[in-house]
């Protein structure tokens, strides 16, 4: 049976402006899937305006604390809902660092399996 770990790194967190998650050590696993649930955008609830939006990237680490883009990164995200980026090759560390336009209410998961 393969080997799998569900994190949570943000549970109903409100993010505005530029955002890191936590970073969360990754080198026993082979595959890696973030979702990104926006559950509101501040003052508009369910639907935002053209103005608010999230844009997200993962970015990896052989240590957890120097940070390098991993080139996998989220669409612009301008409305609630669930979505989702998978990654492989990532060495040590992993990591979601984004900008919010306006103020969203997020939960940021990270999946692990070998």
């Amino acid at each position: 049976m393969r080997q799998f770990y569900t994190a949570t790194l943000e549970r109903h967190t409100k993010f505005s402006g530029t955002f890191a998650t936590e970073p969360f050590e990754t080198a026993w696993s082979s595959e890696a899937i973030f979702f990104v649930r926006i559950e509101t955008f501040t003052g508009s609830g369910s639907k935002p305006d053209e103005t608010e939006s999230v844009d997200a990237r993962v970015q990896i680490s052989a240590d957890g604390i120097h940070w390098i883009d991993e080139e996998t990164a989220f669409e612009p995200l301008h409305s609630c809902g669930d979505y989702f980026v998978r990654v492989k090759h990532f060495g040590g560390w992993l990591r979601l660092l984004g900008h919010v336009n306006g103020t969203a209410e997020m939960t940021i998961h990270l999946v692990l399996k070998e």
